[in-house]
């Protein structure tokens, strides 16, 4: 699937060149995307990775799914896209870091933040997670300085996220696409065994 190249670092396994893709739409304030993140990371990673059994024919892409039922999701998901800028290279971990911290952006603990707080809450595990001197960065990208209306800086690419997710027909997560085809079958419970059995299924060259 396409992918703006400012948001390559949203490609979280695999190599960009790899033929075969999987879109993997996730909500970082959603607990079943936070349980298929930790299968990303422990099984698909590693498969996909160097010395992997399918490093370079499958690539995975973290597809931001912002779901306005959770009123903080769309800050989260900023955030999550301003790391992208600041922090490339970090992108995975600072995801990895916010989905085992979801808890605390949920709609309860953030229903007396503003916005402000909330971003300011992110900014610290910012600094926790990948460090002190990106912080500051972080939160000028997620600082309201144009128009009233106007959005922060990387407003652009939260649209975009969602333009693309609205276009696919994406509605809720988890929802993973195989080569741009909604596989139905994944499921966020799926470990080691069913995703070496799927690949094994997908993958014949």
């Amino acid at each position: 699937m396409a992918l703006q190249p400012s948001l390559r670092p949203l490609i979280i396994a695999g190599s960009p060149n790899a033929p075969h893709t999987l879109d993997i739409f996730l909500d970082y304030v959603c607990p079943f995307s936070a349980k298929l993140s930790l299968a990303i990371d422990s099984v698909l990673r590693p498969l996909l990775g160097p010395g992997g059994r399918y490093d370079g024919k499958v690539k995975a892409i973290f597809r931001p799914q912002v779901q306005p039922w959770h009123a903080s999701s769309t800050f989260v998901h900023e955030a999550g896209l301003a790391v992208a800028r600041v922090a490339p290279e970090s992108f995975w971990t600072f995801s990895l870091a916010l989905f085992k911290q979801q808890g605390e952006y949920f709609d309860i603990p953030t229903s007396n933040l503003t916005p402000v707080q909330i971003r300011a809450k992110l900014a610290d595990l910012v600094s926790q997670t990948i460090g002190e001197d990106k912080a500051a960065p972080f939160q000028d990208l997620l600082t309201l300085k144009s128009t009233p209306n106007g959005g922060v800086d990387v407003t652009d690419d939260l649209k975009y996220t969602i333009k693309f997710s609205r276009q696919n027909s994406i509605h809720v997560s988890p929802t993973v696409l195989w080569d741009g085809i909604v596989a139905n079958e994944i499921s966020s419970s799926w470990g080691e065994k069913e995703w070496s059995g799927f690949l094994e299924k997908k993958v014949l060259v």
